[in-house]
Formats: structure tokens, C-alpha cells, sequence
């Protein structure tokens, strides 16, 4: 009967009415059931009849056909039972039966073998991989993806902009314009300056909502990425990486711990799987998963163990599925630097209001007290005589001058400076190897002053090879399996093949395996398999696996119970850290297969041999056995793991990284500490230490400069924030010990990055101000609880992550000199004016052209340079300090003060100067001010470096945005002269502006002549 038919609550009385739906369902179905059926025939018939026919069998032959006497038992592949196909599948019973812990479901779907014959897959050798095969249950079951709720669109952005308060003020106004100038000057002439206004606020809206627009877009690209996790599937009989959208229904999944359980799915096999299922229950309890509690779901987190599950629900199918497409992740969050411009845009906002305020009550008073004239030269307003709608378009005219130095006055581009230069960081730091999860570290990197890093693939290349071997006392080469004798090299092999969670898969047409696993895993086993003759299926069909201790870094070894098929006598055998294999160690072997007393001399010998081996960087790994007649021993649940028989000791090399010693370099260079946090012991701790560079031999620290995780631990807190400073290595460390040491220097006052990649180390990655994972070897555990993920696992990334950070601060930085220099000078320059000749020279159009001017292409320009080497040359910036420091204080107030007289000296004597009237005039001012602020954005480039030219030729877009400013500028005074209320200059006057605006370069590099303290 169909899966479709097996519903539990319907098994027995609704036959009849199922087969009913069936027969109506088969007619849709029809053609592509045919389909499947020859495709599906024809492969099973190639194969077979390659088999038969190489057996040579007697067929039956005629002029028409060929019979082949197929053995349909034989094949291992599963086939469908009573006719059924994947369209009878019903999804939604396999998804409630997951999701609702239904065993009396699987039980009545013939349990989880049936169940994998009714998918078409095969539970040892996955599904087939073909494309055919994966697209049709695809779209049968879905897709592994969830919808999302639709993002914001442009509108959306624009509707945000037309939000913001002085928006919406200067578009009152501009309406009241518009209506009282067509009212006094009729259509054709009345809608200039209303329309003016109209046109320049779309304009900043439209750019500040495309900015924001394209800001959304990167961060949804971002959440694509970080959702994008790779998994190991078994297909065609090969373990095999894939994405996690790729997953479909019937795929076989690989499991260990730190994974995310990609999607709902029943356990076929493993040993000591527990799931933490809070994500999904709210639980903290850590469910056991095994044959009795098989299923499995979406979202939920490995956190002990490994196992294997076959998938039976996708994507919208899967309870996380359905959670996750209500939830939006909100990347766009609020960093500590925009909450600190934040606050200091509402600072200068408040003062900008009170300006405005100030310019609207003079102007008002002169206005209404009759000391204001018209063009003509006559008194503006006279009490009874002026007539009501030129009052009230006096007014609107005023209120709109003091609603523009408002907008002029609010540095709305801080805020959207930060989200520039983070959203163009994250882009290029994804090019340099670097996913941003978190905003925030973008920016918290730069004040990093510690860097605690992993050792094993951070600083060192991960690429590791067994080079030393030793058994007993004995020094055995590594590719001398002939000189060890036969019995013992017997259970080293079980040892090396049973006690691993790496798997090899010998593919036909190549000669060397294919090893998956963990870098250790995968040496060792290569070094069975390569070295000492290791046949890995013949281990798997003569051992059968009783219980499994799996690996994790607290324990730092794991342990097998294996049992010989159809025998009692139980084998355990351990592997791990050598010196602590060694203290569970009672005899060891020899190389010619004697076992010896492992004495207190002994015991001794071997130290200074793991010793010895660990100060050539080797990693050293040792294999231990124990027999036991009978049952399986056990303490307490585990595997028995005192009495052991030391088999032999590895030493692994894991050579350093090209370029992490100048890494290393830079960072001490830039002011930033490396501590190096390892689970290798101190001897191998201390020589990769000195190979990097961290260490220092000719510093007489050796003894406080590196530490035991113990040690460390048992330390007093007084002890321990005594120790801090001077330790740069920990060795032997537990994740416990890493989330000791981050705790400790917070507390201290530093700024703590740290690297992990295990699920343990999720702790000390949440604790740290920023924590960083590795891509490929970190968990999924790992990279949810971090804020960077380091895709390359490589130290230098780490390095480049601190210099964007750097970067991040020093573009703000820059920005906020430049738009307080445009503010300072505006506010000053229209409130002078307008106390003193009741005039404001910058009209509402002029002041929002500035306005887009700084606030956007400034920002733009200035927010998008990228790191230099000079960043690396400073010490790191306090996130208590200012953020206008003394520099910034000394280069805008010198800026600021040479306009405000240049722009003051040309609207008292401007029109004697150059002998014209008060229009071109102001056009001058407007034109000066507006190429001052362009010379002053390159001033702006360097903080305190003479030299603002250095690399502007690697910014394309600060070039293309300072010559854009100059055209819209000309455009603007020549041609645009209504909208923008100018008139055209002659050669003289745009010379006289050019020149003046120039001087702001060789006055800025005078100012920075002067010394700043501090």
C-alpha cells in the first residue's frame, strides 16, 4: 500500500476511500510515472545485464529479442514495493511524524528501512546524485530554503526619507510657496521658488533612499551567505560536501559535533548522539538520539557524538522552516558608533535649532518693524498697507530660510557615513577573506588591543602528515610496518581504523583513497592506509562497534569498545594527547611485540620522547589498548580507560603558515598583544610560539610568559589579573580556560578578539568584544556565536580584519571633520547675516544643494577609502574616547574660521570688491562656499599626514565624486539660474572663487605644522 494510504488514524477504515483518491490522483500522475519507470528501468537493466553477461549465461535467443535473466534480489539498490513511486508520497506525514515524535507512524511505515526503500534511497550508499533523480524531488518535496518575508523595496526607502521631520517642514514651506507665488505671479512665473524646493528635496530623498536601498541589498546578500552552510551527504556511495539548500528528501546527512542539523530526518546509525533542541523547544536538556528516539529536526544543534540520518522533510516542510520564514534577521542593527553619532547629530541638531530659531525671530522682527525692502528698494512691510498674501509669503520665505540652516545644521550624514563605510568594508573584507555576521565588529576591531588565537590552522597550515613514530622506546619509521610484528601491528590498525570519526572511500579509477575528517584524523589514517597496509572495509566487516567516547577538547582523547563478529572478547582502545595516554598506561609494547611493565623509569623515558618529539613542533598522538574477556567493561557509562597498553606514539607536524610571522609583526607593530591558546602541550606550544614569533627567546619571561590551562585555572583571581599581561601562550588549555582568559582581560580594560572553532568555544566567542571563527574548520555552533568568520582559517585574515576595523574609525573620523568644518561655517555665516543685514545669503535651494553635497557624495567619498599601512603604526583608539579629537579640533577650526571670515568679507564688501549687485553677489558667496567644502574634502583625507594627495589615485570614487561636484556646480550657477536663484559669472569671478576656495590647502598643511598633545 501507498504511503499515502498509511495514515495511522485512517489505516484500517478508509481503504477504501484512499485507493478512491489514488485512482483519481494516477490519472495527473500518469505521464511522469511513465517516465521515471523507463529511466529508472533502463539504468537498472544496463547494469544487470553487464552482469549477467559477464557471467556468460545461456540465453534465450530469437530474431525479435534478447532475454536476460535478471535477478531483481541481487541488487543491493532499493526498490519500490507494491508499485509505489515518490508521487505517492505524502509530505505532510512525513513532516508530522517528525515533528510530532510519532514512532507509532514510522512503526506502521515498516520502520526506517522500509521508509527508505518507499524514498528510493539506499541508507549505506545515499542517493544516486543524478540530476533527473535530485530535480524530481525537488519538486516533489521542496526546496531546503524558507521564505523569507519580503524585503523592503525602494518605495519603501523613499517613503522613510519623506519621514524625517525637517523633510517634511521644508515641504510645508515649499508648498506655501508655491501656492502664494502662483497666487501673486500667475503660473508661468509663480512657481519657481516653491518648485525649486520641491525638486532639491526629491532630490535628497531620492539619493539618501538609493543609498539605503543598495545598503539592504548588501546585507540580504550577507544573510544569504551566512545561511549557506555546507554539510557532507553520502551520494553514489562517495561522503561528499554540499550545500545546505541542496539537501533534498531521502539524502543521507553526516552528523558531529557542532553541527546544525540541516533538515527533519530519522537516525540510521551512529554512536553517543545528543542534540541540544533549545532553538526549537526552549529546552536546555540535551536529548539522547538513538534506534529508540530517531528523530530529528531542523535548526537543532549536535552537541556530542556522531551519527548519520536520512532526510524526510525540506525546507517549508520542516517546523525551523516554518519559524525562520517569520523571522527576518536584522542585520542592519544599530553599532555603538552610530549610537555615539547618533547622540552627537542630536547635539548639533539642538544647536542648529537654536540658531534657526534666533535667525527666524530677527528676521521676523525686521520684517514686521518695517527695516526690510524689496528689490526696488521700498519698505516691505507697512502696517494696513501691505496686503495679506505678500505677508504670508514674507513669512513662508523666512520660515523656509530658517528651516534650511536647520537642515544645514543637523549633520544627517553622520549616521549614513557609518552605514557606507561598514556596508563597503564588509564587501571588501569579504574579498580579503572575512564574512561580517555582525555589524558592530566591523568597527569594534579597530579598538582591539589582544588578539587570542587558536594555533591549529590559524598559525599553522592544517595540512598535517605523520613524520615520527615511536614504540616502546624504540624509534620505528614511519613507513617501516614490516619491522613491527604482526600481532601488534594487527590492533594498531584496529586502533588507527575503529577509534576515528574520518571516513575513506576508494573510488575505482583512482589509486590514492579519498580521506575525510578532522586534519588529525586524516593523517593518521593516511598514514595507515599509505604507510602500514591499513584496509579500512576489512576492519568494518571482521569489528563490530560496541560504544564510542567521541573526541572532544576537554578530555582530548576518545575511545572505542570494539568486538571481533561472532566473538566475547571486547577490545578497547584509546587515542589522544600522548602525556595523557601515557598516565592510563599500566604496560606498553615493543617493537617485536613483548609487552613491558611500564615502571616509574619507563614512564620517565617515554616523557623526554614526547618531550623531545614536541620541541620539533610535533603534535604527538598516542594509541593505548586494554582486552577484556566477557562482557564490555564499564565505569559509570563510559569506556573503561585505566590499565591500558601504550601500542606507540605519533608525532604530527603542522607546519606554520607563510606570512603569519610577519602578521604577527604587524600587529605588535600596531599595539595590538597575540596570546596563542593551544590544547598542545608546552613543549610543542613554546616551538610553534617561537616559530610565528609570538614568543620571544631573548626575553627572560620563558617561565611567566607561558602557562598550563591548570594552571592558569587554579590561579586566585589577584594571581591571575597579575598574570595576565606578561602570558602570551597558554597551553593544554580546555574552552573553559580560553573564556578564563578573555573574562580576565575585559576586566583588565582591554578589547578582546578571540578565534575558536570547536562548539566549546562558543563561551569565550560570545564573551569577547569581537569573536572570530574559522570557516572551515569551525562548527556551525561556532560561527552562530560569532561576529566575524575568518572563510580561509588564516591568521593574516585575522590581521586584515583589525586594519578594516582601523579603517572603519579613521573614514568616520574624517567625515565628521569635514561636515562639521560645512556646518560650523554655515551657521555662523547665515546668522551674522542675518542679525546684521536682516539678509540670508544661502537660499533654501543653495543650502539643501549643500547639504546633499556633504551629507551624501561627502560621505560617499570620504567613507570608501581603503586600510594603509600607516593605520598599523598607531596604537589602538579607546572606545571611551572621543570621537572628535584634539587633531580633528585643530584642523575644522581653522577651516571652518578662514571661510567664515572669507564668505563674511564678501557679503559686507563683496559687492564694492568686485564691483557688481547683491544677486551676483550671492552668487559668489554660494559658489565660494560650495568649492571651499570641495578643496576641504581632500583636506579631510588625511588627519594628520601633510601629504592629502598620497593614493588618491586608488580611490576612483572619491575622484569621480569630487569631479561630479564640480560639473553640478557649474551647471548650477550658469544654467540653472531660476531654480537655483544664481547668476552666470564671468571668467574673473569663477577665477576669484577658485582661488579663494584653493587656499584651504596650503592653510591646511600650516595648521598641521603646529603640534597637537595627546
Amino acid at each position: 500500500m501507498s504511503l499515502r494510504f498509511r495514515k495511522p488514524s485512517e489505516a484500517g477504515t478508509n481503504a477504501l476511500l484512499a485507493r478512491r483518491d489514488s485512482l483519481r490522483k494516477i490519472i495527473h500522475r500518469r505521464r511522469w510515472r511513465r517516465a521515471f519507470t523507463v529511466i529508472y528501468f533502463t539504468r537498472a537493466l544496463k547494469s544487470l545485464s553487464k552482469e549477467v553477461l559477464g557471467k556468460k549465461t545461456n540465453l534465450l535467443r530469437s530474431l525479435s529479442y534478447v532475454a536476460i535473466d535478471v535477478d531483481l534480489e541481487s541488487d543491493d539498490t532499493p526498490r519500490v514495493r507494491d508499485g509505489t513511486s515518490l508521487q505517492d508520497v505524502d509530505p505532510k506525514i512525513l513532516s508530522n511524524m517528525v515533528r510530532e515524535k510519532r514512532l507509532e507512524s514510522l512503526a506502521e511505515l515498516g520502520g526506517i528501512k522500509q521508509l527508505a526503500s518507499i524514498l528510493i534511497t539506499n541508507p549505506d550508499n545515499g542517493l544516486s546524485g543524478e540530476a533527473t533523480d535530485l530535480l524530481q524531488r525537488t519538486n516533489i518535496f521542496g526546496t531546503n530554503k524558507y521564505s523569507k518575508p519580503p524585503a523592503k523595496n525602494f518605495l519603501g526607502f523613499v517613503l522613510d526619507a519623506f519621514k524625517d521631520m525637517t523633510i517634511i517642514i521644508l515641504i510645508a514651506c515649499a508648498v506655501l510657496s508655491l501656492v502664494f507665488g502662483i497666487k501673486q505671479q500667475g503660473l508661468k512665473e509663480g512657481w519657481y521658488n516653491g518648485g525649486s524646493i520641491i525638486f532639491a528635496i526629491f532630490l535628497v530623498v531620492i539619493v539618501s533612499a538609493l543609498s539605503n536601498y543598495k545598503q539592504g541589498k548588501q546585507f540580504q546578500k550577507l544573510s544569504k551567505e551566512c545561511s549557506n552552510i555546507r554539510v557532507e551527504v553520502m551520494r553514489d556511495g562517495r561522503r561528499q560536501p554540499i550545500s545546505i539548500f541542496d539537501i533534498v528528501v531521502g539524502d543521507v546527512v553526516y552528523l558531529k559535533i557542532g553541527d546544525q542539523i540541516p533538515a527533519d530526518g530519522l537516525f540510521l546509525d551512529g554512536h553517543s548522539l545528543k542534540v541540544d533542541e533549545s532553538s526549537m523547544t526552549g529546552e536546555s536538556n540535551h536529548i539522547e538520539i538513538h534506534s529508540e528516539k530517531p528523530f530529528l529536526l531542523s535548526g537543532t544543534k549536535v552537541i556530542d557524538g556522531y551519527g548519520r540520518m536520512m532526510v524526510t522533510s525540506v525546507g517549508m516542510s520542516t517546523a525551523w522552516g516554518e519559524m525562520m520564514s517569520s523571522v527576518s534577521r536584522d542585520l542592519d542593527e544599530e553599532t555603538p558608533l552610530q549610537a555615539r553619532l547618533n547622540k552627537l547629530t542630536s547635539f548639533i541638531g539642538k544647536i542648529g535649532l537654536l540658531v534657526a530659531a534666533l535667525v527666524l525671530l530677527v528676521l521676523m522682527i525686521r520684517y514686521f518693524t518695517g527695516h526690510t525692502q524689496d528689490e526696488a528698494g521700498h519698505r516691505e512691510f507697512t502696517s494696513g498697507k501691505t496686503k495679506s498674501g505678500d505677508v504670508m509669503d514674507a513669512v513662508v520665505s523666512i520660515v523656509a530660510a530658517a528651516v534650511t540652516i536647520v537642515v544645514v545644521a543637523i549633520p544627517e550624514g553622520l549616521p549614513l557615513a557609518v552605514t557606507l563605510t561598514l556596508a563597503y568594508s564588509m564587501k571588501r573584507m569579504m574579498g580579503d577573506n572575512a564574512m561580517v555576521r555582525k555589524l558592530s565588529a566591523c568597527e569594534t576591531m579597530g579598538s582591539a588591543t589582544t588578539i587570542c588565537t587558536d594555533k591549529t590552522g590559524t598559525l599553522t597550515l592544517n595540512e598535517m602528515r605523520v613524520t615520527e613514530f615511536w614504540m616502546g622506546k624504540e624509534h620505528v619509521s614511519v613507513d617501516a610496518s614490516r619491522e613491527i610484528a604482526a600481532g601488534i601491528l594487527e590492533v594498531l590498525l584496529q586502533g588507527i581504523g575503529l577509534n576515528t570519526t574520518g571516513t575513506i572511500h576508494k573510488r575505482p579509477s583512482v589509486s590514492v583513497p579519498e580521506i575525510l575528517g578532522s586534519p588529525t584524523e586524516k593523517a593518521i589514517l593516511s598514514w595507515g592506509v599509505l604507510e602500514l597496509g591499513m584496509t579500512m572495509d576489512e576492519l568494518k566487516q571482521d569489528w563490530e562497534i560496541i560504544q564510542v567516547e567521541a573526541f572532544n577538547s576537554e578530555k582530548k582523547r576518545s575511545g572505542v569498545a570494539v568486538r571481533r563478529r561472532g566473538e566475547q572478547v571486547v577490545h578497547i582502545h584509546w587515542k589522544g594527547a600522548a602525556e595523557m595516554i601515557l598516565a592510563l598506561c599500566s604496560d606498553y609494547c615493543s617493537q617485536n611485540g613483548r609487552v613491558n611493565v611500564m615502571n616509574d623509569e619507563a614512564r620517565s623515558e617515554f616523557g623526554t620522547i614526547i618531550k623531545n618529539m614536541a620541541d620539533k613542533s610535533l603534535r604527538c598522538i598516542a594509541f593505548a589498548y586494554k582486552k577484556i574477556n566477557g562482557s564490555l567493561g564499564q565505569v559509570h557509562g563510559r569506556v573503561e580507560e585505566d590499565g591500558l597498553t601504550l601500542l606507540g606514539i605519533v608525532g604530527i607536524k603542522d607546519p606554520c603558515r607563510p606570512g603569519v610571522r610577519k602578521a604577527v609583526e604587524a600587529c605588535r607593530s600596531a599595539g595590538v598583544n597575540i596570546k596563542m591558546i593551544t590544547g598542545d602541550n608546552m613543549h610543542t606550544a613554546r616551538a610553534i610560539a617561537l616559530e610565528c614569533g609570538i614568543f620571544n627567546p631573548n626575553e627572560d619571561l620563558e617561565h611567566e610568559a607561558i602557562v598550563e590551562g591548570v594552571q592558569f585555572r587554579n590561579y586566585s583571581p589577584e594571581q591571575r589579573a597579575a598574570a595576565i599581561e606578561k602570558i602570551q601562550v597558554m597551553a593544554r588549555s580546555s574552552p573553559f580556560d580560553k573564556l578564563l582568559m578573555v573574562q580576565c582581560l575585559k576586566q583588565k580594560g582591554h578589547v578582546v578578539a578571540v578565534t575558536g572553532d570547536g562548539t566549546n568555544d562558543a563561551p569565550a566567542l560570545k564573551e569577547a568584544d569581537i569573536g572570530l571563527s574559522m570557516g572551515i574548520q569551525g562548527t556551525e555552533v561556532a560561527k552562530e556565536s560569532s561576529d566575524i568568520v575568518i572563510l580561509d582559517d588564516n591568521f593574516a585574515s585575522v590581521v586584515t580584519v583589525l586594519r578594516w576595523g582601523r579603517c572603519v574609525y579613521n573614514n568616520i573620523q574624517k567625515f565628521i571633520q569635514f561636515q562639521l568644518t560645512v556646518n560650523v561655517a554655515a551657521l555662523v555665516i547665515n546668522f551674522i547675516a542675518a542679525v546684521s543685514s536682516g539678509d540670508v545669503p544661502l537660499t533654501a535651494v543653495q543650502l539643501l544643494w549643500v547639504n546633499l553635497i556633504m551629507d551624501t557624495l561627502g560621505a560617499l567619498a570620504l567613507a570608501t577609502d581603503q586600510p594603509t599601512n600607516d593605520l598599523m603604526l598607531k596604537p589602538p583608539v579607546g572606545r571611551t574616547k572621543p570621537l572628535i579629537n584634539r587633531v580633528m579640533w585643530r584642523n575644522l577650526t581653522s577651516q571652518a574660521l578662514y571661510q567664515v571670515i572669507v564668505l563674511l568679507t564678501l557679503q559686507f564688501k563683496g559687492s564694492s570688491i568686485f564691483g557688481v549687485d547683491e544677486k551676483v553677489r550671492d552668487t559668489i558667496i554660494f559658489n565660494c562656499f560650495v568649492l571651499c567644502q570641495v578643496f576641504n574634502e581632500f583636506n579631510a583625507r588625511k588627519l594628520e599626514d601633510k601629504n592629502v594627495f598620497k593614493g588618491i589615485h586608488r580611490n576612483k570614487l572619491f575622484l569621480g565624486i569630487v569631479s561630479t561636484t564640480i560639473i553640478l556646480q557649474v551647471v548650477m550657477v550658469e544654467f540653472l539660474n531660476r531654480f537655483a536663484n544664481t547668476e552666470r559669472l564671468d571668467w574673473g569671478q569663477w577665477g576669484a572663487c577658485i582661488g579663494l576656495a584653493a587656499l584651504s590647502w596650503p592653510i591646511g598643511w600650516l595648521v598641521k605644522c603646529i603640534p597637537v598633545s595627546g
